[in-house]
């Protein structure tokens, strides 16, 4: 009997979004884990959740035997794993593209936003966050018009779009003005409505609150 697959997640990280994407995408079954990382001071900061995660973040992947942190690698061990649906493209110039396009998300605006280094900002922290998500998504639009098909890069759900999707919700939720950026919204709209997605939505989750949930 294979082991149990266990994800460590909280609703609304972006890194634990993708990962749920992933999983979804890759129709793999997991058991959900709930990390709150407001609750008790942030459970992520236990010292039972530091022996899997000393980085003290989410998600974590339990899978294979194997403890896996961080979420690109975690998609990529799932992508080499389970290799169909694809979410790299099959030569080395795409897979170069959609990691870039994943990084410009993952390292250039997820982190500035993360709510760690919004403690540490304090007042003024929506126009900090706001700024950076603004500065990303125009490197990111430019990209996009020139990779993009119905999704980030040609007409196949790749990796990019993993990481784009949950930051689009943190875009909304720190108000940020989206006119400026219909690449990215349309690529986003056509990826709202797939079911893996849908599965994977922050308003979907077993920790998503109520008032927050999908109705």
């Amino acid at each position: 009997m294979a082991e149990k697959v266990i994800l460590y997640s909280y609703f609304r990280s972006s890194a634990s979004w993708r990962v749920r994407i992933a999983l979804a995408i890759k129709d793999i079954n997991y058991e959900y884990k709930a990390v709150h990382l407001v609750k008790d001071g942030g459970q992520q900061h236990s010292e039972e959740y530091k022996r899997l995660n000393p980085m003290e973040q989410v998600p974590t992947l339990v899978i294979d035997g194997h403890t896996l942190t961080q979420s690109l690698p975690i998609i990529e061990y799932l992508e080499e794993r389970n290799p169909e649906p694809p979410l790299l493209p099959k030569d080395s110039f795409g897979r170069a593209q959609v990691r870039a396009l994943s990084e410009l998300i993952n390292s250039g605006i997820q982190p500035l936003q993360n709510s760690t280094v919004l403690e540490k900002v304090g007042d003024g922290k929506e126009e900090w966050a706001r700024s950076f998500i603004v500065k990303g998504f125009q490197a990111l639009e430019t990209l996009l018009k020139q990779t993009s098909g119905k999704y980030s890069y040609g007409d196949t759900v790749t990796m990019a779009d993993l990481c784009l999707v949950p930051q689009m919700f943190a875009a909304k939720r720190f108000k940020v003005d989206l006119e400026p950026f219909p690449t990215i919204c349309r690529v986003h709209d056509a990826l709202a409505e797939l079911s893996a997605f849908k599965a994977a939505d922050a308003s979907n989750q077993p920790d998503t609150p109520d008032e927050l949930r999908s109705t």
